[in-house]
């Protein structure tokens, strides 16, 4: 399969984003979504394009790309609003 460094990004990138939302007591699987994955595609452009650390067909970038939806998980839960 020529694609499956993509799918498993993608699907590690939300599994990251539903395994945060189990975590803060499920209180919006949307929004957890939408960081995880623009922190993986953040990832995938700094391993990829920036720093040149690997190519799209290594899995350098891909642990680049999930490494980069931790840590901005993270800073959601630790910067975001608390009503």
């Amino acid at each position: 399969m020529p694609y499956v460094e993509i799918i498993v990004a993608v699907l590690g990138a939300f599994a990251l984003a539903w395994l945060a939302d189990l975590v803060s007591g499920r209180r919006g699987l949307f929004a957890t979504s939408l960081v995880s994955a623009v922190a993986a595609v953040t990832g995938w452009f700094l391993a990829v394009r920036v720093f040149a650390v690997g190519t799209m067909d290594e899995w350098t970038w891909v642990l680049w790309s999930l490494a980069g939806s931790a840590l901005a998980l993270g800073a959601f839960f630790l910067f975001r609003s608390k009503r």
